[in-house]
């Protein structure tokens, strides 16, 4: 397994949660990492993005004045804060790399080719 996703679990409206995603080595050194979710019956959905060429991650348009995305290379880990956490946003939230050499950001869950199996989130009203 290259990539290990956790930190889910159940919160109510307004809280918080960090979640992690583990990774090898070779994995985490993807210059393009981010983070995408699925709700039951719709399609994944980019959540945030990081890469080693540019300063500023991406996010998707609801979730970038909550969100925050982060790694620590020293602990092979790739982060994403989740603040104000709404009932919409819950999912199974993936990590997921681009792959070695690939230094733009995609938002589309096609162009990564390492997954993580998946942590759950669960905000209730």
């Amino acid at each position: 397994v290259q990539l290990q996703a956790s930190g889910g679990g159940l919160v109510q409206a307004g809280g918080s949660l960090r979640l992690s995603c583990s990774a090898s080595e070779r994995t985490i050194s993807n210059c393009v990492m981010a983070w995408f979710r699925q709700a039951p019956g719709k399609e994944r959905e980019f959540v945030a993005g990081i890469s080693c060429s540019g300063p500023t991650p991406s996010y998707g348009d609801s979730m970038k004045a909550r969100f925050t995305i982060s790694r620590d290379g020293a602990k092979n880990t790739l982060y994403l804060q989740m603040n104000s956490l709404e009932p919409e946003d819950t999912a199974v939230y993936y990590c997921a790399g681009r792959g070695p050499s690939i230094t733009v950001i995609s938002r589309s869950s096609r162009g990564y080719n390492y997954w993580g199996q998946g942590t759950q989130v669960t905000v209730s009203s």
